[in-house]
């Protein structure tokens, strides 16, 4: 019952922000490749194509060219490999997810009067997930900097007095003060007379360090759209989309120290452990416009809005640490308050984007489509923007991100029911750095099969990409190099009604 209370009394008197990164704000911007096996074989090029259930989430003018009624779904085999390298140690994980990854519906009402130029209208409804946060890292090395820096960093900020910190409740601190009493009452940091911090880590050595990332969640997006055709020349469709999100986030630090005993009492070992719960949903909106320049040449142009989301956070906490001094005396210190702090919900303005495509069409025999979308994230804010810890990272994500192109390249070539496709995407870094998170790249290909009124679609996908991720982001703020490599099969089965 005691706990329960403290989870109502941490969602009233918390602000709304605890410590947001940059790095929480592009996990929701960014979005994976997903959808039907055509759209993923071909890379999903298809801002001037449409006739494919996911051609709406490029261009929603895409249902207007279905000719058909037509209803789908997609599942998804996805397998994640990341190599770590974290000061010369190197280590690898995996992990293996199978979803259902798309599904959809498209219905064309043609209209048969012949003086009206307006020759159809299409009335669609799409779901996928378009990220799939099902992921695990672990990195290890020695390093030259301790955990003591995070908890003196936050130590350092606070403006109560070390005392009413380490003894009050941890329910009733604000964010800054949990991160202080979780070091005091660890032992990892103390507070001296005249109320200054100093580490109770010894300086100047090693320290052997791990860490764990657990992660598990979706973002996903339900379409609805309509699209209409001008005497098949002109398409031009509009979508309303309802995102969701769901992102669980569980890491477990641990510190060993390599340097010799002192006589005080000084820190042996820490494990840090956070537990992180973000959820909510959101809104967007997509106009778009294909027109076939000649029966072969086609082009288009589409506009996806920023996506508005309300978010909510829950946090737990806990850090377990063991003191030893020459005298082979141990001490263990368990801090586990284990409350659950409540945030009160935020708003979080994802950027939007603007996509050109062109494609050639060889008649029956084949097609090529290209793409190119260009997404500003430092358009990124969360909001109310006059929240103090807000305005600062909004600061922070203009100083650091920045706007980047993706180019998507498809192309099919039929044999009679038998179709073969393949797909090349890049995308640049949504950092100015470069690093933070580096350029992706992927390559697919899969084959399809027209059965007449149902089709069976297979492909396969290969992504990779390289990133720099920091355990904390303040005090102890070293990083490890991460080697992303995902592959993905897709099924998807289709039927013309």
């Amino acid at each position: 019952m005691r706990k329960i209370f403290f989870l109502v009394i941490s969602g009233l008197s918390f602000s709304m922000s605890y410590s947001q990164e940059i790095s929480d704000a592009v996990r929701y911007s960014q979005d994976n490749l997903n959808g039907t096996a055509r759209f993923r074989a071909m890379g999903g090029a298809f801002g001037a194509l449409g006739g494919d259930l996911s051609s709406l989430a490029v261009n929603p003018a895409g249902s207007a060219i279905f000719s058909n009624n037509q209803v789908g779904v997609t599942f998804n085999n996805q397998g994640i490999k990341n190599n770590s390298d974290y000061f010369n140690t190197k280590t690898s994980t995996k992990e293996n997810a199978f979803t259902l990854n798309q599904g959809g519906a498209v219905f064309v009402f043609h209209d048969g009067n012949p003086n009206n130029n307006w020759k159809k209208i299409a009335i669609g409804a799409t779901f996928e997930t378009t990220n799939n946060f099902d992921n695990n890292i672990f990195s290890k090395g020695t390093n030259s900097n301790s955990i003591d820096g995070y908890f003196l960093n936050y130590a350092n900020r606070s403006t109560s007095s070390p005392s009413y910190i380490k003894n009050a409740y941890y329910e009733d601190l604000s964010y800054v003060e949990q991160q202080t009493h979780l070091g005091l009452n660890g032992n990892v940091i103390q507070a001296s007379n005249n109320n200054i911090y100093l580490s109770n880590v010894p300086a100047g050595g090693n320290y052997d360090q791990t860490n764990e990332v657990y992660t598990r969640g979706y973002n996903s997006k339900l379409g609805f759209n309509i699209a209409t055709s001008y005497i098949d020349r002109l398409y031009l469709g509009a979508n309303l989309n309802v995102h969701v999100t769901d992102y669980r986030r569980s890491s477990s630090f641990y510190e060993s120290n390599l340097n010799d005993l002192q006589p005080n009492e000084t820190i042996s070992n820490v494990r840090f452990n956070n537990e992180l719960y973000t959820y909510g949903n959101g809104f967007s909106f997509q106009l778009g416009a294909i027109a076939k320049v000649t029966e072969a040449f086609r082009v288009g142009l589409a506009y996806e809005s920023n996506t508005w989301y309300e978010l909510y956070d829950e946090l737990s906490q806990s850090l377990y640490s063991t003191t030893e001094n020459n005298a082979n005396q141990a001490f263990d210190y368990d801090v586990n308050p284990k409350i659950t702090n409540v945030y009160d919900s935020y708003t979080l303005q994802t950027p939007g984007k603007v996509t050109f495509s062109a494609a050639y069409v060889f008649g029956k025999s084949g097609l090529i489509s290209i793409d190119y979308a260009i997404k500003d994230y430092a358009n990124t804010k969360y909001k109310p923007t006059n929240d103090s810890g807000f305005r600062q990272i909004n600061n922070q994500i203009n100083e650091q991100l920045t706007n980047n192109g993706e180019l998507r390249i498809g192309g099919e070539y039929k044999i009679k029911r038998l179709s073969v496709r393949g797909g090349y995407r890049f995308e640049g870094s949504p950092y100015k750095n470069g690093t933070t998170i580096g350029d992706l790249k992927s390559y697919s290909g899969g084959l399809g099969y027209n059965f007449g009124s149902t089709k069976l679609d297979l492909a396969y996908s290969y992504l990779e990409r390289e990133s720099n991720q920091g355990f904390f982001n303040v005090g102890l703020t070293d990083t490890a190099n991460i080697k992303s490599k995902l592959n993905t099969v897709s099924l998807t089965l289709l039927f013309e009604l």
